[in-house]
């Protein structure tokens, strides 16, 4: 029986702090542990996209699962990332963060490739049953990857997989949102929105939560949404959404995902720069913007 109760909320993809070796700060990681924790934050997603998880090595990750397991101390659970291409690699990765004590996993669909449905449902399936005590959640990001996941592909899974337990949507299309929980009620899926922009609607339609970036340096406003909207204040729920948007929006001007991290450190949280061939956003018009919104929010 894969236990799913933990499973809800505004989980954060947390931002990989480096030194200029680009190897992971121990105490900053440590410390951005406990700074979304106390923002509220129900789940810590170790090297989503927004953790860089594409540039990050094998031991590194597992050393910097090791770190976030350690610090969060049962306080949230700790998911881990998986972003491979092939399935081998995923399922390696797979049974190494379930070795090292992850609630569960998140798999993104590949990259680059652009497997059938057939294909697709053999990769998660071979995941998912290498670790079948595991819980495990999809993870559709269309935008970055260059296809979507079907309806009939996830119903597919949830009702065929016994481990395959929800998934995050980052489509940003609501009505696919809404066909991902539907079409999968009866099997008590778990659905996160994706979009931090869509929380508030995502909850309406039934989501139990979002994996949302602005928990890295605005956990506060996006938690508020989320707490606001099961205590049955909807129309304080909107408004937080309302407030939080313009913040998130400002981040678009910048390249992914160098934002989060920009952001961070514009509320002191010395995050540091992101993994090359990235850099910091340059001063100019996009991160103008961004401290504008910022501002204008009372976040500096």
């Amino acid at each position: 029986m894969i236990h799913t109760e933990f499973m809800k909320g505004v989980i954060v993809p947390i931002l990989t702090p480096i030194d200029e070796e680009e190897r992971i700060d121990e105490a900053k990681l440590r410390e951005q542990v406990d700074y979304v924790i106390e923002g509220g934050v129900l789940g810590i997603l170790a090297f989503g996209s927004n953790g860089e998880f594409y540039v990050i090595e094998e031991d590194e990750m597992k050393r910097g699962l090791k770190i976030m397991e350690d610090q969060a101390a049962g306080r949230v659970p700790v998911y881990f990332g998986i972003g491979a291409i092939s399935t081998k690699k995923c399922c390696r990765l797979a049974k190494m963060a379930l070795e090292n004590g992850a609630a569960g996993i998140s798999i993104l669909q590949p990259m680059f490739l652009k497997p059938t449905e057939a294909e697709l449902f053999l990769h998660f399936k071979t995941i998912a049953e290498s670790v079948p005590e595991l819980p495990v959640l999809l993870y559709n990001n269309p935008g970055r990857v260059g296809y979507t996941m079907s309806a009939n592909l996830v119903e597919r899974l949830a009702h065929e997989v016994e481990n395959i337990v929800g998934m995050k949507d980052t489509s940003g299309d609501i009505t696919q949102t809404a066909e991902f929980i539907r079409r999968n009620r009866d099997v008590d899926f778990k659905v996160f929105g994706g979009k931090d922009t869509l929380l508030y609607a995502s909850l309406c339609h039934g989501a139990v939560g979002g994996v949302c970036t602005a928990a890295n340096f605005m956990p506060e406003l996006i938690t508020d949404v989320y707490n606001k909207f099961v205590a049955g204040d909807l129309a304080g729920s909107l408004e937080a959404q309302f407030k939080l948007n313009p913040v998130r929006l400002s981040m678009d001007g910048a390249s992914f995902p160098v934002a989060a991290k920009d952001m961070a450190n514009l509320r002191g949280r010395e995050i540091g720069f992101p993994y090359k061939p990235n850099l910091a956003t340059p001063e100019g018009p996009v991160l103008d913007r961004i401290k504008k919104e910022m501002k204008s929010a009372g976040l500096i």
